[in-house]
């Protein structure tokens, strides 16, 4: 049975002459389990949108939907259940139990109906432990969690999901993607999700579109797609076992997950070993050194930071990983001047925080990219939005073409000038925000996620922008849930844990030191490849000693 059928479908937004969907065409049948994937701006957030009646965007619509048999306008609205990519800005309640209660509220049950539902519902998300928090205290993957309970408990027939793991850590991540597999196997619920993260998600898909400029260009099973775009720019989304497979020129099929692409080493390359040498890091001066700080947001609350002792020198990439909630952004806001510590001491280039007066030790000298990028938007086009940062930070309005363009091409965002902020994708408005922060021409770089939102190919262009920004001297500080970026971009890695940085090594010493928190291809290579964490190394030892 059909649960989605779309025919001609064709989407563009007002006063936009580009179709964000362009006469797209598919069906999926009911149970089953369908990835979107595609690069920031394809088309992954309005096709889902335009799946659920009650979200879907204005704008001219051409085509037909069919849900479940019936058209999108005459099925009910707790039909097709729907999570956003940010955990926060789906929770509408103060309460676990209310957040839980609200849709079937909504639906007109009784009493009894709706306990029986909550109860039973808390139980198999395993909420019972945090069922009369409130929402407000949860961290980002407990929300997340919530979110996908609260919709699983008007038990929906489809699902979709836009990128429900971009604000999460890799262990909350995979807890999420398992329960969402759980679901689709267990309770026979349609799931069509959009990520960019593909390490797990991919090898649980039953089918993978895949779409770019609007259109679909690959629709197949998950192993078929890796085949069929292999020579595309997409490939390189998808995981590491895969690129592995494709660099080594295999004529086995193809390895979609860790397990399978460790089988794949052992079958092909039983015999190889090899080691990737970790260089030691010159000391240097030190661009922020915190020194016993300590931070909570309320007397009567916990530290978030306690006794943190850490340094970054000039011209550093440094990276810091932990869970949701272990306190990564605050530590940014610490940085920035935007929380002051009740004790210790922090110094930005030499001079204390607190001896940075007024605007100080913002424009030139430090910016900051918030984890929700919007919050910098403040025009109505995102050129405007540009032109503004530029003259707001003591700069010649009749410099700002010649500096904007460089980053304008870089970042490849020419086609958005004249769009809404608001209008844009996640990736988008993230390509957006940084153009503002590094028209600045800041000396330390602070960013909160980075690359949420972003695709495969311009994450790489990434990583080179932030290499070029460090060979002129700018400090980089990132906090990140991606940790194949880190692996890739970062010279030094640290762990946040209990208020303080715990470990702050080389990356490769970092990731392939870990267990949890590392690289796919550092799973892959573990006890047989020692310190590789990225797949261009697994496949240097390969070829190097390949003997085929």
């Amino acid at each position: 049975m059909e649960a989605v059928k779309v025919e001609n479908l064709s989407f563009a937004y007002p006063d936009n002459t580009k179709k964000a969907l362009d006469d797209v065409s598919f069906c999926i049948d009911s149970g089953s389990f369908t990835l979107l994937m595609g690069e920031s701006g394809s088309g992954k957030t309005t096709l889902l949108k335009l799946l659920k009646k009650e979200i879907a965007p204005i704008g001219e619509t051409k085509g037909v939907i069919t849900i479940s048999g019936k058209k999108s306008d005459e099925i009910s609205f707790n039909s097709v259940g729907y999570v956003a990519q940010s955990p926060e800005t789906q929770i509408i309640t103060d309460k676990v139990w209310h957040e839980l209660a609200f849709g079937l509220e909504s639906m007109g049950l009784s009493n009894d109906e709706i306990r029986l539902r909550v109860g039973e519902t808390a139980s198999y998300f395993g909420i019972g432990a945090w069922y009369h928090k409130d929402t407000d205290t949860l961290s980002g993957g407990q929300k997340q969690l919530l979110n996908l309970a609260s919709v699983m408990v008007m038990r929906p027939d489809i699902l979709l999901l836009d990128e429900p793991t971009s604000q999460l850590d890799p262990i909350s991540a995979s807890d999420f993607l398992a329960t969402l597999k759980k679901i689709n196997c267990e309770l026979g619920i349609t799931v069509i999700i959009s990520e960019h993260r593909l390490e797990e998600v991919f090898p649980a898909a039953d089918r993978v579109i895949v779409l770019k400029k609007g259109k679909i260009i690959t629709d197949d099973t998950p192993r078929r797609v890796c085949v069929l775009i292999k020579d595309r720019p997409e490939f390189e989304g998808l995981p590491s076992a895969v690129r592995i497979w494709k660099s080594l020129k295999s004529d086995a099929d193809c390895p979609l997950s860790v397990k399978e692409g460790r089988d794949f080493l052992d079958s092909y390359y039983p015999n190889i070993k090899g080691k990737i040498d970790v260089p030691l890091i010159e000391d240097g001066e030190k661009a922020i050194e915190f020194r016993d700080v300590f931070y909570r947001y309320d007397r009567n609350l916990p530290d978030v930071i306690s006794g943190m002792n850490f340094y970054v020198r000039k011209g550093e990439i440094f990276e810091i990983l932990g869970e949701n909630g272990c306190g990564k952004s605050t530590l940014l806001k610490v940085i920035s001047g935007l929380c002051t510590p009740y004790s210790g001491s922090c110094t930005i280039l030499g001079r204390k925080i607190k001896e940075y007066k007024g605007n100080s030790l913002y424009g030139e000298t430090l910016a900051m990219l918030p984890q929700d990028p919007t919050v910098l938007f403040l025009k109505n086009t995102v050129k405007e939005d540009l032109q503004s940062g530029w003259t707001l930070s003591g700069k010649k309005e009749s410099d700002f073409q010649k500096n904007a363009d460089k980053w304008i091409d870089l970042f490849g965002i020419e086609p958005l000038l004249s769009q809404h902020p608001y209008d844009l994708s996640g990736g988008e408005q993230q390509k957006c925000a940084l153009v503002k922060l590094l028209l600045r021409e800041p000396k330390i770089l602070l960013l909160d996620e980075p690359t949420k939102g972003l695709d495969a190919s311009f994450k790489n262009s990434l990583k080179q922008i932030l290499h070029t920004l460090k060979e002129k001297g700018i400090t980089i500080i990132a906090v990140t849930h991606d940790v194949e970026f880190a692996a890739d971009s970062a010279d030094r890695c640290g762990l946040l844990f209990d208020g303080k940085i715990i470990a702050s090594y080389q990356t490769n010493r970092f990731f392939s030191n870990n267990t949890y928190y590392t690289t796919a291809a550092s799973r892959i290579a573990r006890g047989r490849f020692e310190n590789a964490v990225r797949c261009d190394e697994i496949i240097s030892i390969c070829k190097g000693n390949d003997t085929k």
